[in-house]
């Protein structure tokens, strides 16, 4: 009986699919024939009727294959395949109108706070591709990113920067770059990839290993290119479980740890998914041959977003759309994403002045307010630590919170801004390095390089007094009245003449309080040290510079090469207070051993630093570790 009730549904299905009514088997009757004109209508009436019936078991059994349908594919192709119909209120409880996927992954209506996103469900013969944005939203969304007058350079810059790994051997571990624009984006994406490369040996099977120091590192090996060394034991797939899991932490960390939106192309489903995966790359690529976005029309036309309240629904969904995020359009649409996972009015509102494009013209960098937002989950364009009072109800933000990735930035060493604490002591030893023009990634392979001694740490406590008292931007610089907080909150003991010749301006400015805390006794508060060891540091640092040059070969560039570069540093702060009284020190020294023995001469040179390597990354350093000197092999490695 069931049986037969399938074949009747199905056999209604395929009749009502056709345009026109079957004709009745019958012998036609004569034209003018009036038993003939009263017979046809008799029996036209009579087809109405089966034609309504058909149409009727017809709907119902396509409704029946089509939730079946709907069912199967939310149940194993994409379990957190969200819904954004209507929240509906019944009986004192929540449920969404139309459906959805089941478990922790799906949201409704409200999916999260402070977002105004129009969206409209989109369904063709695939099924859900996620849902459209509106008119509004698409505009919204595309001014906010490129501004009323962006221009086809730029946006052929977003538009052709996948989100993959470099070929490149010796440089596997990193994210390649090919246009210049979206270097803020894949920085960001690079530095939580190395955070779960090297400090999650659970998930990726590898342990940062802890140098020895009883040695100088360079004489271990002669090598420019050290990569392999660090990264040979990293799989293509342990790479891929990295790049999952930070994608879908950043998108999280913007959605306040509640949601992710997640966008993605709607011309990109279909073929792509049914493709073994060998292929997916090549179908997408000659998917979007001419495609491009250019307006906020082509963002609502194009663009489809999924957004998720569950990590694991997340994960699966990002792992699923890995190809999609390889091809040229996967640095914009991860952006969009995390847009989207903030909300545009939470975006607008973190912003000093949201009337400015988040992509600086005229060329096309991503701004200090994308990259804040991808490392902080707040698009603030600031990097200073809490927010400024500028007086009058009026204040600037910063950097709110203690983040896993951190940041340096050269404009710092040219007095532009003031890094904060939270960016520059991260939780993990990793580092976005900013620079005019391009953005590059500074990391250690040990935890212990952000362990304070007894010098930075009495430093720290008394910076972040003075920094909470400065009401100039980090110009550094506070009044009389701020200057005694903070003498009481760091417990110092200036002596009364000293507290006379720094207030006598009206303002105390921090390289002068510094120098007199250098010539201040431990025993009162200041960082006087007889021993000279309080402040001394040896570590190494590597930078990774992921836009793709030529590769020098001594003298000769070899010819054809593109890739990213990975450069190892040696670095040392020396124990006196500025490199110069190291080096008079290290000179008193030698000269006071000229009358001694062979062997003490030879003790005395082999404790000289070698002379210092310079580059505008080690001024980066030197803003997290003052009084740095650097070394490497090769070429200065290069953030631009």
């Amino acid at each position: 009986m069931a049986d037969q009730e399938e074949d009747d549904l199905k056999m209604a299905l395929r009749m009502s699919m056709q345009t026109e009514p079957p004709e009745p088997k019958r012998s036609k009757p004569g034209e003018n024939s009036p038993a003939g004109s009263a017979e046809e209508s008799e029996e036209s009436q009579e087809m109405r009727n089966r034609r309504m019936q058909r149409e009727l078991m017809a709907a119902a059994a396509e409704k029946r294959m089509m939730d079946t349908k709907n069912a199967a594919v939310a149940t194993v192709a994409t379990p957190a395949v969200v819904v954004m119909e209507k929240v509906e209120k019944s009986g004192g409880e929540e449920r969404t109108s139309g459906g959805g996927g089941g478990g922790g992954g799906v949201a409704g209506e409200g999916w999260s706070k402070g977002k105004n996103v129009g969206l409209v469900k989109c369904e063709n013969r695939m099924g859900n591709l996620g849902k459209e944005l509106s008119m509004v939203e698409a505009q919204q969304l595309f001014s906010m990113i490129f501004g009323g007058e962006v221009t086809k350079g730029i946006l052929a810059q977003w538009s052709n920067q996948g989100i993959r790994f470099s070929p490149d051997p010796e440089t596997s571990m990193g994210l390649v770059q090919h246009e210049g624009g979206p270097c803020g984006v894949l920085a960001t994406i690079q530095a939580f990839v190395l955070k779960y490369l090297l400090f999650n040996p659970e998930e990726s099977g590898y342990a940062a290993p802890s140098m020895p120091r009883n040695m100088d590192p360079r004489r271990s090996s002669k090598s420019v290119c050290i990569a392999a060394d660090i990264f040979s034991s990293i799989t293509e797939d342990r790479k891929s479980r990295a790049l999952v899991r930070s994608i879908c932490e950043i998108l999280f960390l913007c959605g306040n740890s509640e949601t992710a939106v997640i966008a993605s192309i709607g011309v990109l489903h279909g073929d792509v998914d049914s493709s073994a995966d060998s292929s997916k790359d090549e179908v997408i690529s000659r998917i979007l041959e001419g495609f491009a976005i250019e307006s906020g029309l082509d963002l609502q036309k194009s663009l489809r977003v999924e957004a998720y309240t569950s990590k694991t629904s997340a994960s699966q969904r990002i792992e699923a759309m890995l190809p999609i995020f390889r091809s040229r359009m996967g640095a914009i649409l991860f952006l969009i994403s995390a847009l989207l996972s903030r909300g545009l009015d939470s975006v607008q509102a973190d912003r000093d002045d949201p009337s400015q494009p988040l992509v600086t013209a005229p060329f096309g960098h991503a701004s200090q307010e994308i990259v804040n937002l991808l490392l902080s989950g707040e698009a603030v364009a600031n990097v200073f630590d809490g927010r400024m009072d500028l007086g009058g109800g009026m204040f600037v933000k910063g950097i709110s919170s203690t983040v896993d990735v951190g940041f340096l930035t050269l404009l710092e060493s040219l007095n532009f801004c003031k890094v904060g604490q939270y960016l520059k002591c991260p939780k993990w030893p990793i580092w976005v390095v900013g620079s005019e023009s391009h953005y590059t990634v500074l990391f250690a392979l040990a935890t212990k390089v952000q362990e304070e001694n007894e010098f930075e740490s009495r430093e720290t406590k008394i910076r972040r007094a003075f920094d909470a008292q400065d009401q100039s931007g980090g110009g550094g610089f506070i009044s009389v009245e701020g200057f005694h907080q903070v003498l009481r909150d760091t417990g110092i003991n200036l002596p009364a003449e000293k507290v006379e010749h720094l207030c006598n301006t009206g303002f105390i400015v921090w390289s002068e309080f510094w120098q007199v805390l250098l010539d201040l006794d431990k025993s009162l508060g200041g960082l006087k040290d007889s021993t000279g060891l309080m402040g001394k540091k040896v570590f190494d640092l590597y930078h990774f510079n992921g836009i793709a040059k030529s590769v020098n070969n001594g003298s000769q560039i070899a010819s054809g090469i593109q890739r990213p570069r990975l450069t190892k540093l040696w670095v040392s702060v020396p124990p006196r207070w500025t490199p110069e009284e190291f080096m008079a020190d290290v000179a008193a020294t030698s000269s006071s051993g000229k009358n001694e023995p062979s062997g003490k001469e030879t003790a005395v040179e082999v404790s000289k630093p070698e002379p210092s390597q310079h580059a505008p990354l080690v001024d980066c350093i030197r803003t997290r570790w003052p009084r740095a000197a650097c070394n490497w092999d090769g070429d200065a490695p290069s953030i631009v």
